[in-house]
């Protein structure tokens, strides 16, 4: 069991406190800091002491991660595991799955295209499957919503500007009609985008002030629509669900599904890659053909989830053989748990203070800090020091 010392990321729509407070830092920081990395990523790895923990798993991969999961994932850690902190709106994006990353890859790599270039759409070969977990209130859009509920949004703004698109999808309310008007939308030339959203968003102002029953809908439209102005990812957003979590509260997020993170903090594990195809809300570089090849058109509402209860552990369980996430929490209760051994873990303190002990060995990890915990080491006993005590622990998902 080894201490880490973990990266912060920099980006813009980052909080000046929540990470800050966390970690015990002053606040407000000097900057705005979106997200603790803790993993192995070959970007921005955590350290043990002053040594990568992508260098510590290439001396030993059989002891640190166990020989089967060394030999499945080549010597590479799966999964990386986050605290994120959005104050502002992410880039509405999607995945690819594993087929479709590696065969981007390979295509770009044939290409020649720098895999640090700003069109890149593929880095590695690898898919990107996410679980989110709210720690506070949190704000997403994610996954297309039942195509005849979002006639019933857009009818509630409609506008002569608007009319033949809402025509478009009420005429086929389902995957192809989505398909055809999401193409339609984030294909717009500019000067259609720019006629057509200022009446938009005077309609979702009317909607908000005679408190319509998409108000939440139009005021995410109005607060996107004021950050990005002019963007086809405003009108995309209208086509998802927009969801509200609690704390605990989880989404998991598969290859194909169209999201954007909104505000909130949470706490994110995915798979080790950086595969990201963006449809809008963002600066950044948009393949509007290579999003399409990869999104997924079903729809329906996201299935939300608090875990299913494994003695003190609340188990996330997904389809993605990358990772699986405990919630771990005492309200006034110390009774100790037990983290199984035998594969890698990563055990991470958000509120309150552990002790953590395997065999003669203990170890504190007080608020803010996680730890490595190799697949070498046992079961280990998590002790609760507060009232209040919440952790997460990453590992593998079971093989599938």
């Amino acid at each position: 069991m080894e201490l880490l010392e973990n990266p912060i990321r920099p980006y813009a729509w980052g909080s000046r406190t929540t990470i800050a407070d966390l970690v015990g830092r002053p606040v407000p920081a000097p900057h705005p800091e979106a997200e603790l990395w803790m993993g192995a990523h070959p970007g921005d790895p955590s350290r043990i002491g002053a040594t990568p923990l992508v260098d510590v798993l290439a001396r030993d991969p059989a002891g640190q991660l166990g020989a089967e999961i060394a030999e499945r994932w080549a010597g590479r850690l799966p999964f990386l595991m986050k605290v994120l902190a959005a104050e502002e709106p992410l880039s509405l994006q999607a995945h690819p799955s594993a087929e479709q990353a590696a065969e981007g890859y390979a295509r770009e790599e044939r290409q020649g295209i720098p895999r640090d270039a700003a069109t890149r759409n593929y880095p590695d070969p690898t898919p990107k499957p996410e679980l989110l977990c709210a720690l506070t209130e949190f704000h997403a859009l994610a996954g297309f919503r039942d195509p005849h509920r979002t006639v019933e949004l857009l009818r509630a703004v409609e506008t002569p500007g608007l009319s033949p698109y809402v025509e478009l999808l009420a005429a086929d309310p389902n995957r192809e009609g989505l398909r055809a008007l999401f193409t339609t939308w984030i294909t717009l030339p500019q000067p259609a985008i720019d006629a057509l959203m200022p009446e938009l968003l005077d309609e979702c102002v009317r909607h908000v002030k005679d408190h319509g029953p998409f108000e939440l809908e139009c005021r995410t439209a109005l607060e996107l629509g004021e950050s990005y102005p002019g963007d086809a990812g405003v009108l995309a957003g209208l086509l998802l669900n927009r969801l509200v979590l609690g704390p605990g509260e989880a989404i998991f997020l598969p290859a194909g599904n169209l999201h954007a993170y909104l505000r909130g903090t949470a706490l994110e594990v995915l798979a080790n890659s950086d595969n990201v195809l963006r449809g809008g809300l963002t600066p950044k570089h948009v393949d509007v053909p290579e999003l399409l090849r990869v999104l997924d058109f079903s729809y329906g509402d996201m299935t939300v989830t608090t875990g299913e209860p494994a003695g003190a552990r609340h188990v996330y369980r997904t389809t993605a053989a990358e990772f699986e996430l405990s919630r771990l929490e005492w309200h006034g209760d110390a009774t100790p748990a037990r983290l199984p051994g035998g594969t890698p873990r990563i055990l991470a303190t958000l509120d309150g203070e552990l002790t953590v002990a395997a065999a003669e060995e203990k170890v504190v990890l007080p608020r803010g800090r996680a730890m490595w915990i190799p697949a070498s080491d046992p079961e280990v006993t998590l002790t609760p020091a507060d009232t209040w005590t919440r952790a997460f622990a990453a590992t593998p998902g079971h093989a599938r």
